[in-house]
């Protein structure tokens, strides 16, 4: 079976949802949607993607482009709709089109966990969105504390995390919100994001803080985990080693900043010099001697792509496909990620 599926904004996540949909050999991307032209309504059109407005088409028109029909005409070729818009649209987006169509949705983390009842990372609770209508993919950092965390909950059992989000001050290409000369603190206890990593890690006890920084490519987190059984330092690096979208990133290769790791996935030749794999830094792995029960590490995740991976593995839950371990290994060659 062929999944039909449509992407509603075409922006940071949404065009990035929209290349590895069309990637897929079991998906095929019927379009995307535009408020107004851009740079990536005209890079939409050179890729062949066809183009479905929200509002008047005026604005295509002017520049060249030909709608191929509305918001209504996608969603009655699709099977899922991606929903890639600016937090709080996708609640709109689903009273307004998708419940009445009744069209499954997929919606991102600028969203509540209420808006579908089912948040949603591959390696974690894939079977909670088996057939569901719609689903939600969690945010960057919660993505990127879930991986980890869900890899070392298996191994060690959690009693208790403590995270510290440093986040990017903005995305590389939004010029709205960036450049600041300034250390933001979130000033909330806990940060939103030890909450929505409950969503997904039902049982997993965590208190988060947050902050944002003078950088645009990528967050670093810290965290403090006391584990349920002792660990030790090269136990804990296999075990990251051998859980899939986390990768190792060591001092020996010169990989010592969010720059360097960003640099790095340049050069291996990903789409955009993306980095979907949560990585994790060898030499910041530690564990408390005298009780082996406390482990320690540091983690840089890329923004603008690690959650794309866990939308094409939703696409294929929602849409009944069984096998969570099949999918994600379908989904990670296509990225190229071991």
């Amino acid at each position: 079976m062929t999944i039909k599926v449509g992407v509603n904004g075409y922006g940071t996540i949404g065009k990035r949802v929209a290349d590895a949909v069309a990637m897929q050999k079991d998906m095929k991307l019927i379009g995307v949607t535009a408020h107004s032209y851009s740079f990536n309504t005209e890079v939409a059109k050179q890729k062949g993607y066809k183009i479905f407005t929200v509002d008047s088409d005026n604005d295509l028109k002017l520049n060249g482009i030909k709608s191929d029909g509305d918001m209504n005409n996608l969603l009655e070729e699709v099977d899922i709709i991606v929903d890639a818009t600016p937090k709080k649209v996708g609640k709109e987006n689903l009273d307004k089109y998708y419940k009445p169509k009744k069209v499954k949705a997929i919606f991102q983390g600028g969203e509540k966990h209420e808006i579908a009842g089912t948040s949603f990372v591959a390696q974690c609770n894939y079977n909670e969105a088996l057939n569901k209508d719609y689903a939600r993919i969690v945010s960057c950092n919660t993505t990127g504390l879930c991986r980890t965390l869900h890899a070392v909950d298996k191994k060690y059992g959690i009693e208790s995390v403590h995270a510290t989000m440093i986040r990017r001050g903005a995305d590389p290409g939004d010029i709205h919100h960036g450049p600041i000369n300034a250390i933001v603190p979130v000033l909330e206890m806990p940060s939103h994001h030890g909450p929505d990593v409950q969503t997904v890690l039902h049982n997993v006890e965590i208190f988060t803080t947050a902050l944002s920084v003078p950088s645009t490519l990528m967050h670093l987190h810290t965290l403090t985990v006391d584990l349920k059984k002792k660990a030790n330092v090269n136990d804990v690096i296999e075990l990251f080693k051998n859980s899939t979208r986390i990768r190792i990133v060591r001092n020996a290769e010169h990989l010592r900043s969010t720059a360097e790791i960003i640099e790095f996935a340049r050069d291996l030749g990903r789409l955009r010099g993306d980095m979907p794999e949560i990585c994790v830094w060898q030499e910041a792995i530690g564990v408390i001697s005298n009780s082996y029960n406390k482990l320690l590490y540091m983690q840089a995740v890329h923004q603008e792509s690690d959650v794309v991976p866990e939308n094409i593995d939703c696409i294929r839950a929602m849409t009944g496909f069984k096998d969570g371990a099949k999918s994600i290994a379908m989904t990670n060659k296509c990225f190229g990620i071991r």
